[in-house]
């Protein structure tokens, strides 16, 4: 499993939000000029996150952006998984929920799913606070 650098600017992008959350939107140029992400893939990454339900969106001379929820409600997971579509380890159909004719004599797929279950809880169970406050 890789992460792109959609997921993890992603990652930092909300980050950024959570630090500089004073109750007011904050505009995308703030942002890319403290996480140096060109204006261009900011506003692709934004769009996922605003669609997925993450964020808070405003237009206008005092437009930007601001976290939805309070950090403690953000999973790591979920935020990648909103941006990278799939964490498994490998690319295996099985581990995507599709059928796979080798499915049945495939002797490593066991290893595989627990592993992909095994990132996915750890990622579920870490928080935008666990990072900002270090407990990762």
């Amino acid at each position: 499993m890789i992460i792109s650098s959609r997921g993890r600017y992603a990652l930092r992008v909300m980050i950024d939000l959570a630090q500089h959350d004073n109750g007011e939107l904050i505009s995308l140029k703030d942002i890319a000029e403290r996480q140096e992400i060109s204006m261009k893939y900011l506003e692709l990454i934004v769009s996922t996150l605003n669609k997925g339900g993450m964020l808070i969106s405003g237009r206008g001379k005092k437009g930007g952006y601001r976290l939805k929820h309070q950090p403690e409600e953000y999973s790591v997971g979920s935020i990648l998984k909103l941006t990278e579509k799939t964490l498994a380890p490998v690319s295996c159909p099985e581990i995507e929920n599709e059928c796979c004719e080798r499915a049945g004599e495939c002797i490593t797929l066991p290893l595989w799913k627990k592993l992909d279950e095994m990132i996915g809880q750890y990622l579920a169970g870490v928080t935008l606070k666990d990072l900002l406050e270090g407990k990762v």
